[in-house]
């Protein structure tokens, strides 16, 4: 698919470590677009201290970081035709997505927009008015699901929907069938994605399947406080702390379990989702944010509520005791997943980019009353 032939493109955005969701995808992009024939560019918001004791300084490590981030965009944008600029919410906007916009403007270099995250909609709450300048000085403004696409019209911003990717070659079914009662959490361990609720649901699970194991995969703040909690619940021999896992080891993980838990407060487009869709695992996810816009409560999915571990054990052990429920589930999530394929997402992203670079001059993402 050489779609993006002949197109330079400054990639804006973070990389692993540590392996988040917008920094996996900002890695799968760039691959992807080089293989469909792009000339890419990264420029790393998220770059190496150096020396690497300026990290440890709170005031000095955001000019260490910011300057040679600033001057790698002003050089990127003399050779490229167009800047895709990775986005989120917080200081993380101000510090980076709007300058790179900026830049864009003043070197003449259209700017696409790619802003995701689940906190979007209170972010702008607060700061919509200081966005919102910035973001009409881009090209386009383009976000993975339709729930972000509503918070930004409610903010007087156009978006079009661009969806996450999964990779459906890594991301697979498994050849055998999964364990039994093999459970995965695959979030960072950070308090919006609540994982405590996760593990109190699996304490109620494993008094109706004392053979049921938990893995939970990432790091992150919270990992003491969960290894507390896992002590006090006394299930310490049945659930696995993973640590950072990479891809691979992440769809290793989905082919080797029956259930894949999303305990999130909020959430966009979560890319654990997918890939538990396109690997047939079903999923019990809280019905927050961007899910209900890619899962189907009793179809592709089971939705519940947030910060409810007995509603949340509860569709675990539906999965686990009604194995048409749970074959239906993988089933259908995997032809969900399709949807999220490359040769899918690759002709929308080729279009904004073609839009933006025949338009040259900014295109308002600013609705006008």
């Amino acid at each position: 698919m050489r779609l993006f032939a002949g197109l330079r493109v400054v990639l804006v955005g973070p990389l692993p470590p540590p392996a988040g969701g917008m920094a996996m995808q900002t890695r799968q992009l760039s691959t992807l677009l080089q293989e469909g024939g792009a000339d890419v560019v990264l420029v790393q918001t998220n770059a190496p201290y150096r020396p690497a004791w300026l990290g440890r300084v709170p005031i000095m490590r955001a000019g260490a970081r910011l300057v040679p981030y600033l001057r790698a965009l002003w050089r990127a944008a003399a050779r490229c035709d167009v800047f895709h600029v990775m986005a989120n919410s917080g200081w993380s906007w101000h510090l980076y997505a709007a300058p790179a916009i900026w830049i864009a403007r003043l070197r003449g270099v259209p700017a696409l927009v790619n802003f995701r995250g689940g906190e979007a909609g209170a972010f702008l709450e607060r700061q919509a008015a200081v966005v919102r300048p910035t973001m009409a000085r881009a090209a386009a403004l383009c976000v993975p699901s339709g729930f972000l696409e509503q918070v930004f019209r409610r903010h007087g911003m156009t978006a079009e929907v661009v969806p996450n990717v999964v990779d459906l070659e890594c991301f697979c079914p498994p050849s055998s069938p999964a364990c039994a009662a093999s459970l995965l959490v695959a979030r960072n361990l950070e308090p919006i994605y609540d994982n405590a609720t996760a593990v109190r649901a699996f304490a109620i699970v494993l008094e109706r399947h004392p053979d049921a194991q938990l893995t939970v995969a990432g790091t992150g703040p919270e990992l003491a406080p969960l290894q507390v909690l896992v002590s006090e619940l006394g299930i310490q021999s049945h659930v696995r702390f993973a640590g950072r896992q990479d891809r691979q080891q992440i769809a290793d993980a989905l082919r080797a379990s029956a259930v894949s838990i999303n305990p999130s407060r909020v959430d966009n487009m979560p890319n654990s989702v997918l890939e538990a869709l396109a690997s047939g695992v079903p999923v019990v996810s809280t019905n927050v944010g961007g899910v209900p816009f890619i899962v189907r409560d009793g179809e592709t999915a089971l939705l519940v509520p947030p910060a409810d571990p007995a509603a949340m054990a509860e569709a675990i052990m539906r999965v686990l005791d009604e194995p048409a429920l749970a074959d239906r589930l993988s089933s259908a999530g995997r032809r969900e997943a399709q949807r999220y394929a490359w040769p899918q997402v690759a002709p929308r992203l080729a279009e904004l980019y073609r839009r933006a670079t025949l338009g040259g001059a900014a295109l308002s993402s600013c609705t006008r009353d």
